[in-house]
């Protein structure tokens, strides 16, 4: 259910793009609002729990997704704050 923006992260070590992330979290909140739904259709308490349902499944998203990001790419983000500096070539 969370997997577009996730996948690009865990397995391919690149930022996700606007896309993925936008169709991951849009995949979330219609899942989560159909999960909350079906748990207590014909209660008088379903729209609260859709509402639960996918209040939940996006703060897990963006946790996940903060995760992977913050774990797996922590190379990229040290080396645009500090640009190495190559030694001068010595001529032969």
């Amino acid at each position: 259910m969370i997997l577009p923006g996730l996948v690009s992260v865990a397995f391919y070590r690149r930022r996700p793009t606007v896309l993925q992330v936008a169709g991951g979290l849009a995949f979330t909140i219609v899942v989560s609002g159909l999960l909350g739904y079906v748990q207590d259709v014909g209660t008088s308490r379903v729209w609260e729990n859709v509402a639960i349902a996918i209040v939940g499944g996006v703060i897990l998203y963006a946790a996940i997704l903060a995760f992977l990001v913050y774990v797996y790419l922590p190379r990229r983000a040290r080396r645009a704050q500090s640009a190495p500096v190559e030694p001068p070539a010595s001529s032969p």
